[in-house]
């Protein structure tokens, strides 16, 4: 071998060596052959680097903040009772998105502690993150947390949340541009209203209510602390779910008030006193529809569509915070008085005569329209229709007040064509003449004696018996159109009145519940007509809609009237309660009952009254889901009254529980 060739080789080597990647490393043996050079590991972590920022830089270039995505701008509708407190969030997302300023300083501190302490002064994103994420998907693994709080925001409001390594890069290369753009502030709002908390809650707002029943802005800075342990992953730290569940929620709960002050958020006195850990509800407020709550949903909900200008996709957008009238505990103990009585009475399982048994109830308020309580059927979930709101329901006698005050308000017709003044103690002679006086034996108003002692002709004791015959020659006499309009003019709809014909003063029209309860409070209210209201306020961004604005009473009847028919019908309920053997609650008055006369063709049972606090009706019949009405014959393990003997009972039970409220009480 020459000088020259050598050389040459020599020159090859070192270029061969210089050329390319010496790895495997040459020249050594065993596991220092696998191990790479300084010189390589650098160099690889540079190029890695730099084709990393050249991604990063291209995308940057490429991508723009896009539009929301329509998950992070939907919210629930919020319903609330007349208290004001949370009745249900409806919605496909339960949330409802809050301004920052009603969020407690306490609970940013806390999210800020727990995600990104130096969120105010970062550039809106984690090179640490963004590189652990590239790692693991090297491996081939899912991209990994390390994010910022201006990073999951990008991600809950403008991207999936799939894991992968092209969406990371996305969310970092918005969350630059998001970070330049956008004031921190309006961030950290963004963040705590789209960030998931578990219970099917999205945002703080939608947390608080699912977790401790209450509005964000009251949230005290130990239960704001548990929520912002629920951002790391709310199955993971509710400590209902398990006892491993309440380990991990107390310790990473101490840990972020600890941190709190550790980062000068809150000082030691103040830690101090939260040693207690916030135990949470142990059920989520409801955001489902079942038991009463779906009736009184759909019930606000129609009533808002029909006094403003919102349609049903509006409503679906959701946004809304709906204010009730309908209050907490009396719709819970007019279910309670329903469920007691029908389970006391009735073996649907072992008589055929008491399957099918529909109750429909609702109470209103005689001063203002207010609706306090509907029971609209066993579960809105199971029995879609609203049994208080139906109007296929024939009123029976309930109707026949409305014959009563149509004659004390225009007076009858005389044989001779001239107009009677009427009062109660006017009475159909044995000559089947309309006369005052008092009350003769005979004639075709002839009922069965009573507790009184004596055969009733008198209008007054023909509506305490119900008598059919008295209260069809009344109606005739006095005319259908008059007693239509005494009715409607009282608070029963047009649309369900009946065909005039001589049954039309027996009640063959079908008003709902709600409308009977309505008309009876026109007699509680001195002859003034309330139309029946059950939302007061709706908000939308903190802005309330226009349009539901208390009802205006009107004057139905004169007081002389109402206050004559409320001396009538008190009678009435006092027979009703000796007559079911209840007895009667103190200070009320006008109690109507329904058919106090059972017969085998009664399809369709009611009780109707009023005190001054509260005017309430109840329907008891039997019905297959779009059948026809079923006899009410043998209903009942006392097989004895024809579902009167229910309807009573649930009255009395219910008016006897429910407190007085006034005007302002909703």
């Amino acid at each position: 071998m020459t000088a020259a060739t050598g050389t040459s080789r020599r020159r090859g080597g070192t270029a061969d060596r210089h050329a390319r990647i010496d790895y495997p490393r040459r020249g050594r043996r065993g596991l220092r052959r696998w191990i790479p050079s300084w010189r390589l590991a650098l160099g690889t972590t540079l190029t890695g680097a730099g084709a990393l920022l050249g991604i990063c830089a291209f995308v940057y270039t490429r991508v723009d903040v896009p539009g929301e995505n329509a998950l992070a701008l939907q919210e629930s509708n919020v319903f609330y009772w007349a208290d004001g407190s949370h009745m249900v969030s409806v919605g496909t997302v339960n949330r409802r998105n809050v301004p920052l300023s009603e969020i407690p300083v306490s609970l940013r501190n806390a999210a800020i502690a727990a995600e990104n302490a130096d969120f105010y002064s970062d550039s809106g994103v984690s090179f640490r993150g963004l590189g652990r994420a590239v790692s693991s998907a090297a491996r081939g693994g899912e991209t990994q947390g390390g994010s910022t709080i201006t990073q999951q925001y990008v991600k809950n409001t403008y991207l999936s949340q799939e894991q992968t390594l092209s969406r990371k890069v996305k969310e970092f290369c918005i969350a630059l541009k998001l970070d330049n753009r956008t004031s921190k502030d309006e961030i950290l709002q963004g963040y705590l209203n789209t960030s998931w908390f578990g219970r099917g809650a999205y945002g703080v707002q939608a947390a608080s209510n699912a977790y401790y029943g209450v509005d964000v802005d009251e949230l005290t800075p130990s239960q704001g602390a548990y929520l912002a342990a629920l951002l790391k992953g709310g199955n993971s730290y509710d400590p209902t779910l398990s006892a491993a569940n309440k380990r991990r929620a107390v310790e990473r709960w101490s840990w972020i008030l600890d941190r709190q002050v550790k980062l000068g958020m809150m000082d030691a006195a103040e830690r101090a006193r939260h040693t207690t850990f916030p135990k949470p509800l142990t059920r989520s407020l409801s955001t489902t529809l079942s038991g009463q709550t779906g009736y009184l949903v759909d019930l606000a909900q129609r009533y808002v569509k029909k006094r403003t200008r919102l349609t049903d996709a509006d409503i679906d957008r959701g946004g809304y915070q709906i204010h009730t009238t309908f209050q907490k505990d009396a719709v819970r103990r007019l279910e309670r008085s329903v469920r007691e009585v029908l389970d006391r009475g009735l073996a649907p399982k072992a008589r055929k005569e008491d399957r099918h048994a529909q109750v429909g109830a609702a109470s209103v308020r005689p001063t203002d329209g207010a609706v306090v309580a509907v029971y609209g059927g066993p579960d809105a979930t199971e029995h879609f229709a609203n049994n208080a709101d139906t109007l296929g329901v024939p009123a029976g006698s309930v109707f026949k007040p409305f014959v009563l005050a149509a004659a004390l308000e225009h007076g009858a017709r005389s044989e001779d064509g001239s107009t009677l003044s009427v009062s109660p103690e006017s009475f159909y002679d044995a000559s089947d003449r309309l006369s005052a006086g008092a009350p003769t034996i005979g004639g075709p108003s002839t009922a069965p004696p009573t507790p009184y002692g004596h055969t009733p002709t008198t209008l007054r004791m023909a509506t305490i018996l119900s008598s059919n015959a008295t209260f069809r020659r009344l109606g005739a006499d006095v005319g259908s159109r008059r007693v239509e309009d005494m009715a409607v003019g009282a608070g029963m709809l047009r649309s369900s009145m009946a065909r005039h014909n001589e049954e039309f003063p027996l009640g063959t029209s079908s008003p709902s519940a709600i409308r009977v309860a309505t008309s009876y409070a026109t007699f509680a209210s001195d002859g003034i007509r309330h139309d029946p209201y059950s939302v007061t306020e709706v908000f939308r961004d903190g802005r309330p809609l226009s349009g539901l604005e208390r009802p205006r009473g009107t004057r139905a009847m004169g007081r002389t009237v109402a206050r004559s028919m409320t001396s009538v019908l008190s009678g009435v309920g006092l027979a009703g309660a000796t007559s079911t053997g209840e007895p009667a609650p103190a200070l009320l008055t006008g109690l109507a009952s329904a058919s106090t006369q059972q017969n085998e063709t009664q399809r369709v049972a009611w009780f109707a009254g009023y005190s001054s606090q509260l005017s309430t009706a109840v329907t008891l019949f039997r019905s297959k889901p779009g059948g026809p009405l079923l006899p009410l014959a043998g209903l009942g393990k006392e097989e004895s009254t024809g579902g009167n003997l229910f309807v009573t009972r649930i009255w009395y039970d219910f008016m006897g529980a429910v407190p007085a409220k006034g005007p302002g009480d909703g």
